[in-house]
């Protein structure tokens, strides 16, 4: 049976490399893209919207549906790219528990 108090050592360890890896995560910046890179999404790690570019061609007023469908699509593409790293470093951080199922997100 395994020692308790190595069992709290271990977990606090855990927790430890937890905080460390939202803290990395913090500092992670991901490009999310749509149409060809006419849109760009830069998202940082707990999802605030860093930056946004726009390829002047979509700025006419007949593209108006066109650049709403283009943003979102580029920032589902970033979110996902985001969603991604969060779940490596919560993998890394976690060690041997981190192919549990429903593993928490930093953001």
């Amino acid at each position: 049976m395994m020692d308790l108090n190595a069992l709290m050592k271990q977990a606090q360890a855990m927790q430890q490399k937890l905080a460390e890896a939202q803290d990395k995560l913090n500092d992670v910046a991901v490009t999310g893209e749509a149409g060809a890179g006419l849109v760009s999404v830069e998202l940082r790690g707990t999802g605030i919207l860093a930056g946004l570019r726009i390829d002047p061609s979509l700025l006419t007023p007949d593209e108006g549906e066109v650049l709403i469908d283009l943003i979102v699509a580029a920032h589902a593409d970033a979110r996902k790219k985001l969603d991604e790293a969060s779940s490596t470093l919560m993998k890394e951080a976690a060690g041997p528990f981190g192919n549990m199922p429903n593993m928490p997100k930093f953001f």
